[in-house]
């Protein structure tokens, strides 16, 4: 099993800043017994210059206010001040190139009543791209996104992704690298942590919001078609229609951005290299680590 801590890692913690293997959370909590808690995932990198920078931090923090006031968590912390105690773990912890989990869950209360404080721990560790680097062979699984009205679909909520890891696990047991989810309707929802995108004739193409949780890195992506005069639609469409499609990639911040080989065996039309899903994982790359475009293809010139 991975190791994210040892002896002399620090964590964030209510407000101090603690050993990981002395922290201590209550067994009788609602987080633990019902999944009644709210997440970030969050990456830092070294930048060109050397400096450690939090991507998209204020983006970050702000979601998790958001999901936490969704789910009735009480929340009295700032993000500038959060932004702060995150800089302070990575250099306590000597990390620059890091992934960051803010966790916002709830004192021990078995009832359903509603809380009058919360806890927040904001821990981090080196790891690298949640799905790796190749290709990713994907599976559509048997299991659908919750239905947004039972839920708040929008708020990063741990119990949801009890959804995530049974789809996945369900993938990887049937030998894919991943799942891809639908929504209630049989639309193409998302991965189990990531937004999906897919390339035809010219366009990128990407679920409307309603049924999926609007990544962060998702908006990235947008972003950069944009700026690259790249089309991109927001809009509902079917697994069918996915597996005619000219390449197809997942996004998200534990993933970056990582094409897909196949879709239930069925291989993508157009080559990874030099497509448009390519173009963007690379303009990525370099915006995580604010790096220049023009720098990059100097690299490219002298390698």
């Amino acid at each position: 099993m991975a190791s994210y801590y040892n002896e002399n890692t620090i964590l964030y913690l209510n407000g101090e800043f603690v050993k990981a293997s002395e922290a201590k959370t209550d067994l009788y909590g609602q987080s633990l017994h019902y999944g009644y808690a709210v997440f970030e995932g969050i990456r830092s990198y070294r930048n060109v210059e050397g400096q450690t920078k939090i991507f998209k931090a204020t983006e970050h923090f702000e979601r998790l206010k958001n999901s936490a006031k969704a789910l009735n968590l009480p929340y009295p912390w700032s993000t500038e001040e959060l932004i702060g105690s995150t800089y302070q773990v990575l250099a306590k912890n000597n990390l620059q190139d890091a992934y960051i989990r803010p966790l916002v869950y709830a004192p021990a209360n078995m009832s359903f009543a509603l809380n009058t404080e919360s806890h927040i721990a904001i821990e981090a560790w080196e790891m690298a791209p949640f799905l790796g680097d190749k290709l990713l062979r994907v599976m559509v699984s048997g299991f659908q996104r919750p239905n947004p009205k039972g839920f708040k679909i929008e708020a990063k909520a741990s119990g949801h992704y009890v959804n995530s890891i049974l789809a996945s696990q369900e993938a990887k047991a049937a030998g894919y690298d991943e799942a891809l989810l639908t929504d209630m309707n049989g639309y193409v929802a998302e991965g189990p942590g990531a937004n999906v995108f897919f390339e035809k004739d010219g366009t990128l193409v990407t679920p409307a919001t309603g049924n999926i949780l609007p990544g962060i890195t998702r908006a990235t992506v947008i972003e950069i078609c944009r700026e690259l005069e790249f089309p991109v639609e927001e809009k509902l469409f079917t697994t069918a229609e996915l597996k005619e499609a000219d390449t197809a990639f997942f996004c998200g911040t534990a993933a970056e951005v990582i094409g897909w080989e196949s879709l239930d065996g069925t291989l993508f039309k157009k080559r990874w290299n030099g497509s448009l899903g390519q173009q963007i994982q690379l303009a990525y790359q370099n915006r995580v680590i604010e790096r220049q475009p023009e720098e990059k293809c100097i690299e490219l010139e002298n390698a």
